[in-house]
């Protein structure tokens, strides 16, 4: 009984940590006028942990999926979404070259350390979320714009699923950031003479 009582008193001490050493945190998010598209910058905060480093230093390609939402509020009814996008980052180790690689759409990075794939990959810059012109959009009104990252352990081979669920080290996830945003107007570019 004393065994199962010490063993209960070092998971309540334990399992806090665990579950903070695998958050996300988002801050500066930042929603300006690009030259055709409203795009969207902010900064990640996380360290990848142990298991997940070993994991992509052996071969297992992760998967980080960015979620942006804008959403309008109405008295009336529930909200209205008016832009959802996902962006996914591969990050992959080739023993070949030595090197991890961040892909991203059709772009690849290659970079001697983990910890410098990952610092780039806690930098979001310039990602398009809203065309002009999208329908429902208009500019200087308020809208609440939302984003979070996460690993999609979806996205793992099979074994690996099965391992990370319920596994803290296996979810690495941030809260959706929510904030109040204003459009302002998108400037066409100046056509050179």
């Amino acid at each position: 009984m004393l065994e199962r009582l010490r063993l209960c008193l070092a998971l309540l001490v334990f399992v806090p940590f665990v579950a903070w050493a695998a958050e996300i945190d988002i801050s500066n998010p930042q929603l300006v006028a690009g030259e055709d598209s409203y795009v969207l910058s902010a900064d990640f905060k996380f360290d990848l942990t142990p298991r997940l480093e070993e994991a992509v230093t052996k071969g297992v390609v992760l998967y980080f999926v960015a979620d942006f939402e804008l959403t309008k509020g109405r008295w009336y009814w529930l909200d209205e979404k008016l832009a959802s996008r996902s962006q996914t980052y591969r990050l992959s180790y080739h023993a070949l070259t030595r090197q991890y690689r961040l892909s991203t759409g059709g772009l690849h990075q290659s970079f001697p350390t983990l910890s410098e794939a990952v610092q780039v990959l806690s930098r979001l810059r310039n990602w398009g979320v809203i065309e002009r012109g999208e329908k429902g959009i208009r500019v200087g009104e308020p809208y609440e714009a939302s984003l979070r990252l996460r690993l999609d352990v979806t996205q793992l081979p099979r074994p690996f699923q099965i391992t990370a669920l319920g596994n803290k080290e296996w979810n690495l996830a941030s809260d959706w950031k929510t904030w109040q945003a204003i459009l302002p107007a998108i400037t066409p570019p100046v056509e050179a003479k």
